[in-house]
């Protein structure tokens, strides 16, 4: 007999030429349901009088917690992807000055964008507006230079804001046409008391990737995939010790 026990391991590994495998790591867990439709040939009785598979399916979701900007674009977006990537800092804080009443945020020379202004104190939101702030707004330049009104002169800010960094990865998630469909080779093995059972699936495609956050919780990504026949009919293999 052979049992098993644990997540495993699994890959993916992109069909197109050199592509390097990638480990979904801190892997939670793998599930493959192998499905058919059923066909009933049916006379007078109630039970059929034949029965035969019609289509079938292979699909899979697999849970990792590790974040990995190369597993998601090489198993899902294939798309393209550059060094450097887009961060966020959360309530700067910063008193507004006398003339021009304008704050330069620390991270200035990337701005993307923002994310809006509180007051420190009171918690009290302030509104955006495009030029010439009165007292309780701000306008914000594309350069990450907030300005203020003369009646906040001395009142702390909270700034939040997107800026960009080096280090890190980004993937550009572009409009492609219908049909694009990035496929990858999954190997899913797992190892118990020295037995061994593996499943290589030649050719899959996925078709969701879920990133969900919660209170008190790790971000586990699912990417869910549906295994298809390799130029040569073969969908992969299952070899076990038993």
């Amino acid at each position: 007999m052979q049992f098993g026990f644990g997540s495993g391991s699994l890959y993916g590994i992109n069909t197109t030429a050199n592509s390097t495998p990638q480990e979904f790591g801190a892997l939670q867990d793998v599930s493959l349901d192998f499905s058919f439709s059923i066909k009933e040939l049916r006379g007078r009785y109630q039970m059929p009088l034949t029965v035969a598979r019609g289509g079938g399916k292979l699909q899979g979701k697999a849970k990792t917690a590790d974040l990995s900007a190369k597993l998601f674009n090489e198993l899902f977006f294939g798309q393209a992807m550059a060094t450097g990537k887009t961060t966020t800092t959360i309530n700067e804080t910063a008193p507004v000055p006398t003339t021009p009443f304008a704050i330069t945020v620390a991270n200035a020379a990337t701005f993307v964008a923002n994310l809006g202004v509180k007051d420190a104190i009171t918690g009290t939101p302030l509104v955006k507006v495009a030029t010439a702030p009165v007292g309780g707004q701000y306008s914000v330049s594309a350069v990450g230079v907030y300005t203020f009104a003369a009646a906040d002169v001395g009142k702390s800010m909270l700034l939040s804001y997107t800026w960009t960094t080096t280090g890190g990865s980004t993937i550009t998630i572009s409009n492609q046409l219908m049909g694009v469909t990035p496929t990858f080779r999954c190997i899913l093995t797992e190892t118990y008391e020295g037995q061994t059972v593996t499943v290589d699936l030649y050719k899959c495609t996925s078709s969701k990737l879920t990133l969900a956050t919660k209170l008190e919780d790790f971000i586990v990504p699912e990417l869910d995939f549906e295994a298809m026949a390799n130029a040569a009919g073969i969908i992969g293999v299952i070899s076990l010790d038993a």
